[in-house]
């Protein structure tokens, strides 16, 4: 995916401000949160994993090949394994006739010499047989009483895979950093790779927070609502190549949260609510109080309360409660973290296209915004929404467009990269 944003130096932590009650009088720019992701998270260690269960893996190192695919020359057809030279002249008038002098199945090779004159019975996959040069086709030739009778030539390497035309020795098969596909993990069985070097799923706790919350599958009640981020933000953990661990939900009390930010036993934290200038947001001390703050309020739309800092070395993410904030934050931010983590690409796992405008879209120098969009006919509309809290806009929006910092918004008729939600 291509980076939008130029990175800049990474943000160093600047002492505690508590904004709540007060508001943001500063805010980082996404580039500036970038670079300290890309400068302080690094990826995991490798390790190894059976063939049955490397599919979706992210590969650690490269995979050099020090065998040969194919192992032998084999024959690629049903048929006769002969000398080649010989059957030239062969024609449906003038047959030349070879006699028959046994059988190569796979993994049971034909044990002697293909001499002058003779050929061997030959299965598909089976060790074309010493002497031979060629492999007939069997709707080419006519078998009777141990005499073949060949009425087309086949010219020597006809019908044979050569040792090694699929996977040299010394070839370097697959890159380091490839998230596996089911015909990846197929190459590496060809090859003996077993087990196979991958690196570490990282751990991701979900720590959600907030008073008026019922556990996710519950139904809403009175003045309470259910916890829509912990099951979206497992999902995209999962998307990224992490493993997520959420404990149930933390009440609005400066030391539940304390505790629970100082148990979590991850290699990413994320915080979903609590991040912002309510009375009871109490996130950015807590981490500020056991790590480091390094950043509290972004120039986004949504998503500006979010947070950014460090536990011993592990990044923390306070992410908005509400839940658009909370999937722009964590796809902006603690994607990249995860993603760097687990050895993937950075950038926005995204689908993108290129589409025309139909309205356009307002924003403001030295902000960037996240903007739900449909598409219809071709051309991009900006749906008609800006809540934080609509979830929902993003089941009926197409995908999302970024509008950077340098820009006040685009107009009717530009061209824009959509990132489809799909």
């Amino acid at each position: 995916m291509t980076e939008r944003f130029h990175t800049k130096s990474p943000a160093t932590p600047a002492a505690f401000k508590d904004v709540r009650m007060r508001g943001f009088q500063d805010r980082a720019e996404v580039a500036d949160v970038f670079a300290l992701l890309d400068g302080r998270v690094s990826r995991l260690a490798e390790e190894p994993v059976s063939l049955h269960d490397a599919a979706g893996r992210v590969l650690a190192r490269d995979i050099v090949a020090d065998v040969a695919v194919p192992p032998y020359d084999r024959a690629a057809m049903d048929g006769y394994a002969l000398r080649g030279d010989e059957t030239f002249g062969a024609g449906p008038y003038t047959p030349l006739e070879f006699r028959v002098v046994g059988e190569a199945y796979p993994g049971r090779p034909f044990p002697n010499c293909v001499e002058p004159g003779q050929a061997v019975r030959i299965m598909t996959g089976a060790p074309l047989p010493t002497g031979a040069t060629a492999v007939l086709q069997a709707e080419a030739a006519e078998e009777s009483g141990g005499c073949l009778r060949v009425s087309e030539p086949a010219p020597p390497g006809r019908h044979i895979g050569k040792r090694g035309e699929d996977i040299e020795p010394g070839a370097v098969v697959l890159r380091a950093g490839r998230v596996l596909r089911p015909q990846d993990v197929g190459v590496l069985a060809s090859l003996g790779s077993n087990p196979v070097p991958v690196i570490r799923r990282p751990r991701v706790a979900i720590l959600v927070t907030g008073n008026e919350l019922l556990p996710a599958g519950s139904r809403p009640e009175g003045y309470r609502i259910v916890d829509s981020n912990s099951v979206m933000l497992e999902a995209l953990v999962r998307r990224d190549g992490g493993l997520p661990e959420t404990p149930p939900i933390i009440p609005d009390v400066h030391e539940q949260v304390r505790d629970m930010l100082l148990q979590a036993d991850a290699d990413v934290v994320l915080i979903s609510g609590g991040s912002s200038v309510g009375q009871e947001d109490h996130a950015p001390r807590v981490l500020a109080e056991a790590g480091e703050l390094c950043v509290h309020g972004v120039a986004l739309r949504p998503a500006s309360p979010t947070g950014v800092g460090f536990l011993r070395d592990i990044p923390v993410f306070l992410l908005p409660g509400n839940p658009v904030s909370c999937l722009c934050a964590y796809d902006l931010f603690a994607s990249r973290a995860v993603r760097i983590r687990a050895g993937r690409p950075v950038g926005l796992p995204y689908r993108t296209c290129r589409r025309t405008l139909a309205r356009k879209i307002a924003s403001a120098i030295g902000r960037v915004d996240y903007v739900r969009v449909r598409i219809n006919n071709e051309q991009v509309e900006p749906l008609a929404t800006s809540g934080a809290s609509l979830l929902s806009s993003t089941t009926r929006a197409d995908g999302f467009v970024l509008a950077p910092a340098e820009s006040e918004g685009y107009a009717a008729g530009e061209s824009v990269d959509v990132y489809l939600y799909d």
